[in-house]
């Protein structure tokens, strides 16, 4: 599994908040992309991906004391979860739709509704023009419904290592797999989506 950083525990054990900030805007940029990824696109223009990453920010600092007593996990991933569940919170919020546990969500890194919707919106955002964006709507529907019928985990593992972009060793992490079982998920979840894409012309172009 991804190791714990040392030197990184040690700044955030020092109760400095200036340290502590600083270890926090490491994995800015990181956990912006994966905001954007996950955030429901519906909240768009009613939620910016930084007022997000305030309240991430906002929750983590309260609760860094309980992450450096038991700093079972590398830092980001500690984040990274907290940033799941404040998405989780602000979907319930404002969507008002009835979500699985929130147990479950976290533990898959991303409910299987969410996650087929996350990548769908993001193949189906690259159609650009006039006439594709008309049916991009049509296209969201068809592909989630598609991403759907791949394996629930190797759909989480190509949405953090294709769209979030993370390490085979952090994926490993999230979903609680070997590094090896994380790495040839992620080799099959591309041969389905390559399968899934050849569906779709207008996309796979």
């Amino acid at each position: 599994m991804a190791d714990v950083d040392p030197e990184e525990v040690s700044l955030l054990s020092s109760g400095d908040s200036d340290q502590i900030a600083e270890v926090f805007s490491r994995y800015e940029d990181r956990l912006q992309r994966m905001i954007r990824f996950r955030l429901d696109r519906r909240l768009y223009g009613r939620v910016d991906s930084a007022d997000v990453l305030q309240e991430v920010w906002l929750d983590a600092s309260k609760r860094v004391s309980e992450y450096v007593a038991n700093p079972t996990v590398p830092f980001f991933i500690w984040l990274r979860q907290i940033a799941w569940q404040t998405i989780i919170d602000l979907h319930r919020r404002h969507l008002g739709a009835q979500k699985r546990s929130v147990a479950n969500e976290v533990a898959l890194g991303g409910g299987q509704e969410e996650t087929s919707l996350s990548i769908a919106a993001r193949l189906a955002g690259d159609l650009t023009s006039p006439s594709q964006a008309a049916i991009r709507d049509e296209r969201l529907s068809q592909l989630r419904q598609a991403l759907e019928e791949m394996d629930e985990i190797d759909r989480e593992v190509l949405a953090l290592r294709h769209f979030e972009e993370l390490g085979n060793n952090e994926v490993a992490e999230i979903l609680g797999l070997q590094k090896t079982a994380a790495s040839n998920r992620y080799i099959r979840a591309l041969k389905r989506l390559k399968e899934v894409l050849e569906r779709f012309p207008d996309l796979s172009s």
